[in-house]
């Protein structure tokens, strides 16, 4: 009774709904996205002169798009006003207004839409999304002699018309744009699927091929291996992809490098995927040219012949690492991204180092100082060496090594963030903030 019931409300829905631009709110948004292979959304306020100017255009888009897309359960447009479901808009990281995000499988994709704003270009939009982003082996020979571009994933299947078929095309949609995807089907792969249908990653620059060992039909298993493949841990950020970057809404840990400095950026990756890989989740950890970004790093009071240098952008200040050297002692990266997340690097910021660390150096009982014990009191006088001198030595050594470890540390060399104005420029949209009485 309960599934009759929920394939009725799903039939309401769609007969409801579809070749019509749908008004989402949160009572019909989980529906929407869980019903459609894409939904585009149009996040709006009505008070907004830009989200006004946009709404007939979007409209026009959702009318063409049925004509474009009239199977069921494909591709549905949607809007959301988000003065009356800020709910939504907070959920989604909407903070200005209009923008257009795109749903493939009820997931958001990472990059919203920032192309033209005409119902044609918003169509054609639509219509690249949907083209199959997989390619297709024809021959054992194109297999054989493939070598990798871009970081590649390549499924084995004895036929499309199989769940993990279908579970792998839904990941290649996914990720289209972080990798590229390949499959050989029957005969042409059966030399690969001696022990059934089979996925690989495969690497650029001749490094060995990966071989999936989850369950093919499961597609959360098998995104986040194809994710973790696709997406590299550490990414070079340009002013092509600084936007895009910055959307993802992750804090910034950035090595700046110089070109040439390969070693740099190696040792950076071994420290970052040994002790850090937990914090990919938190931060986006990248790297840039120094001659590129030299802005951020002059605003730092550093230059290019400073480099390599780490900082964090948290997008609303920067955060110098020390020493570059210190990458190399064991936690000294982790708190420092430890600092970031407890809020400690904003408070120093704003009010030089916190007051609880001295008070805790300061009210630490003196460790003890270093003493001989008798048996060696006993040898050294056997010796003829002067026991008390010996060890009135080693303590005073003890106490020289304790101020050097004690010293106050130096000042945080910390600045206004430089990486928030690759954000999209606030003359494209209505920034939420803005006083509406100015529109």
């Amino acid at each position: 009774m309960k599934n009759l019931l929920n394939f009725l409300c799903i039939l309401v829905f769609f007969s409801s709904t579809n070749g019509e631009l749908v008004d989402i709110d949160s009572n019909n948004i989980e529906t929407v996205l869980n019903s459609h292979e894409l939904v585009f959304i149009n996040f709006y306020a009505d008070w907004c002169r830009f989200s006004r100017m946009l709404a007939p255009i979007f409209k026009a888009a959702s009318d063409e798009a049925i004509k474009k897309f009239p199977q069921t359960g494909l591709v549905a447009l949607g809007r959301v006003d988000c003065d009356k479901n800020p709910d939504i808009a907070q959920r989604f990281s909407v903070n200005k207004y209009p923008t257009m995000k795109l749903f493939r499988n009820g997931q958001m994709t990472k990059r919203e839409y920032r192309g033209q704003r005409s119902a044609d270009a918003l169509v054609n939009f639509l219509k690249e999304q949907m083209k199959d982003p997989i390619h297709h082996f024809a021959t054992e020979e194109e297999m054989d002699d493939f070598e990798a571009r871009k970081r590649s994933i390549i499924g084995y299947f004895s036929s499309k018309d199989s769940k993990d078929y279908e579970t792998f095309e839904k990941i290649a949609k996914s990720l289209k744009e972080d990798c590229d995807f390949f499959v050989a089907i029957g005969d042409v792969s059966s030399k690969e699927r001696q022990s059934g249908d089979n996925i690989i990653f495969r690497p650029t620059g001749g490094d060995p091929d990966m071989v999936y060992l989850g369950s093919l039909s499961n597609h959360d298993l098998l995104k986040a291996w194809s994710t973790d493949k696709c997406v590299p841990l550490v990414r070079e950020i340009t002013f092509q992809n600084g936007e895009e970057l910055t959307e993802e809404g992750l804090p910034f840990l950035i090595l700046f490098h110089k070109k040439e400095d390969t070693e740099s950026l190696e040792l950076y990756k071994k420290v970052l995927s040994r002790n850090l890989i937990h914090e990919k989740a938190r931060v986006n950890f990248l790297e840039a040219d120094c001659d590129t970004f030299s802005h951020p790093l002059h605003h730092l009071g550093k230059s290019t012949s400073d480099c390599p240098l780490i900082a964090i952008d948290s997008f609303k200040h920067m955060y110098l690492f020390p020493n570059f050297n210190d990458l190399s002692v064991p936690g000294k990266l982790k708190s420092f991204l430890e600092d970031l997340h407890s809020g400690k690097l904003h408070r120093e910021f704003h009010h030089g180092p916190d007051q609880s660390d001295n008070a805790a150096k300061e009210n630490a009982p003196p460790p003890p100082l270093p003493s001989l014990t008798p048996e060696i009191k006993e040898h050294l006088k056997k010796q003829g060496r002067d026991p008390d001198e010996i060890e009135k030595q080693a303590q005073d050594q003890f106490l020289k090594q304790q101020k050097e470890a004690t010293k106050d540390k130096p000042k945080l060399t910390t600045a206004k963030s430089v990486f928030k104005n690759l954000m999209p420029s606030e003359r494209r949209y209505t920034l939420m903030d803005r006083v509406k009485d100015e529109l």
